[in-house]
């Protein structure tokens, strides 16, 4: 028996156990500090389900992988090459590919499709970004489930929550949402306000943390006044809530141990940042941070306190807008612009233009059927690497446990590469897999980040854990639609028939992989009938659906799943004011019925 990990893009990072003999029957590992004695069905049903790329291919001609490899050192001769991968799975060895970037002179990405507006006002306010152990979730009284789907993407940490009193703050009535003592169903796009409103709020009724504030937040007196500059009706009336649901959830984080527990699509707008930032500013009022069983749990830095042996300096172009059309030669590693990147008929349309487009992966996508050279890759059961994880402070060896039929990894790649265009090799395998884990701490018989602290922020913020939190105080949104400063009189805006397009993950798919669904789902209070067929639309594209009738839908939006197939048609290629993020919460559409013949 193996011992492994997950490798899908995943909060939780569980611990696998492998059986060589019957690779495809993965059990949980007992010792692993997320197992709670289940897999998901992702691991144990659709990636087995899955078909896999088994044959490395040029102009969609079978050829041998020494074939494919020559084409590839061909390819990258030229005078322009760019690597484009994706950050879904966390084993550390899929970023050695940036070394042949260096030695070729080409290209990467930066900023996320994912979360890095969020990261970015999380380390305005903290100044960097540490996890939230788990254990301290599971120490709370009060959790706040802001914008994170726990039973879709963190479904081991639910049993960290069984027994909470249970906030949810969703546009949507999730599967958490039906279990929550309260769920405040907000407009999309009105977190910022929301977090704002009940820190003033708090401080009106002397709900504040004196004592806290005044060891590490003594600036917070400004940020009331900050927070005093918007207007209190107008923004109940915009967000859709009442004093009494703000009241009864004040009453609940002012008394209790509490977490916050904040998700990726909340962020997802260009001013993302102040909103991660904002919740922060919330929390370090009520002095969440450092105190046992309390805290807020973004998306941590995976790598923080890690040197990595793969951090290079090569020119870079976000990684939101990629301007593929710029370069002759694009490698897409482990990623699927084609159909995950926003303006999805922009990206394809310029993927077209690249003279050689090299997809290296395990499965079939949109961008692989654009492609010129197609590379198999390994699995996580047929290689060597090490998992983080981005949900808590545990790494996680991912041990070889089959030999590969077909593929290669992407440490092999690299060599294979390098010796056929005659660069400097790179170092051993053993050699880097060494020098990650050697960073690492202990903590009860488990590998941790090697600053891994039980409390965060206990002792103060910023790099060197001295400082103070720092309040955000100031928000300037020319995309908002309603005046809701002091002195301003509010606009009202009706609903103008443009719906807000939510695209959350899908419990049968990852990103656009798997079980990919083809439906819309709508609140019947919109006037579409189950089933029929309707047209999305707006400025970016357009995308015909079938209609699902939900009641746990807002009735000015619509919900369409991430993976569904050409929804990036439809989703903005605009880039966060801070961290180079993607902007998909941005797009809003028309809809109209599909009558044929």
């Amino acid at each position: 028996m193996i011992q492994t990990a997950c490798p899908l893009d995943c909060w939780d990072a569980c611990g696998i156990t492998v059986d060589p003999s019957r690779p495809t029957s993965l059990v949980s590992t007992p010792t692993h500090p997320m197992d709670n004695g289940a897999l998901c069905a992702l691991l144990n049903k659709h990636i087995h389900e899955t078909p896999r790329i088994t044959t490395p291919r040029i102009d969609a001609r079978e050829v041998s992988m020494a074939e494919a490899l020559d084409a590839v050192a061909d390819a990258l001769r030229a005078d322009t090459s760019l690597l484009w991968r994706g950050s879904g799975h966390l084993g550390v060895m899929q970023s050695v590919t940036d070394l042949l970037m260096e030695r070729l002179g080409g290209t990467l990405t930066s900023g996320s499709l994912c979360d890095s507006a969020g990261a970015a006002g999380v380390t305005a306010g903290r100044g960097l970004n540490r996890p939230l152990p788990p254990e301290q979730i599971a120490r709370s009284e009060v959790v706040v489930v802001w914008g994170r789907n726990l039973t879709v993407t963190q479904k081991h940490l639910i049993p960290h929550i069984e027994g909470k009193r249970l906030i949810v703050i969703d546009p949507v009535r999730t599967p958490i949402a039906k279990r929550a003592e309260i769920h405040l169903q907000i407009k999309p796009r009105t977190d910022f306000y929301l977090a704002i409103l009940l820190a003033r709020f708090s401080i009106m009724e002397d709900g504040e943390d004196h004592a806290w504030l005044e060891k590490f937040g003594s600036e917070w007196e400004e940020f009331y006044e900050f927070t005093r500059e918007f207007r209190i009706k107008a923004l109940l009336q915009h967000m859709g809530l009442s004093l009494d649901q703000m009241g009864d959830m004040l009453r609940l984080i002012q008394t209790h141990k509490t977490v916050f527990l904040v998700g990726i699509p909340l962020q997802h707008y260009t001013q993302g940042h102040a909103i991660t930032w904002a919740i922060d500013s919330l929390a370090a009022v009520l002095g969440l941070f450092g105190r046992e069983g309390c805290g807020v749990s973004y998306m941590g830095n995976s790598r923080q306190g890690l040197a990595n042996p793969f951090e290079v300096s090569v020119p870079r172009v976000p990684i939101v807008t990629t301007p593929f059309e710029r370069f002759e030669t694009v490698i897409v590693q482990g990623g699927n612009p084609a159909g995950s990147m926003p303006d999805s008929q922009r990206v394809e349309a310029a993927l077209k233009r690249v003279k050689n487009l090299i997809y290296f992966g395990l499965y079939a996508n949109e961008t692989s059927a654009l492609s010129r050279i197609i590379i198999p890759a390994q699995n996580f059961l047929e290689k060597e690497d090490i998992r983080l994880s981005y949900g808590h402070q545990y790494v996680t060896p991912m041990h070889k446990a089959i030999v590969a039929e077909y593929g290669i990894s992407e440490y092999d790649f690299v060599v294979e590469i390098v010796r056929r265009l005659e660069q400097k090799p790179i170092e051993s395998e053993a050699y880097y897999l060494s020098t990650w884990l050697d960073q690492c701490g202990m903590e009860d018989g488990q590998r941790v980040l090697p600053d891994y602290v039980r409390l965060p922020y206990a002792d103060g913020f910023g790099e060197e854990g001295e400082e103070e939190f720092v309040f955000i105080d100031e928000y300037e949104d020319e995309e908002e639609p309603m005046a809701f400063r002091r002195f301003r009189k509010p606009k009202e805006v009706p609903f103008d028939g443009h719906y807000w397009l939510l695209t959350p993950k899908s419990l049968h798919a990852l990103n656009t992989q798997f079980a990919r669904k083809t439906e819309a789902y709508l609140s019947p209070k919109c006037g579409f009938a189950e089933g029929e067929r309707i047209r999305l639309y707006n400025e970016q594209g357009a995308l015909e659906l079938t209609v699902r009738l939900s009641e746990d839908v807002r009735s000015d939006c619509v919900l369409v799943y991430g993976s569904t197939p050409g929804v990036n048609r439809l989703t903005p290629a605009l880039l966060s004011e801070e961290g180079e993020g993607a902007c998909y919460g941005e797009a809003k559409v028309q809809i109209e019925r599909v009558h044929h013949g």
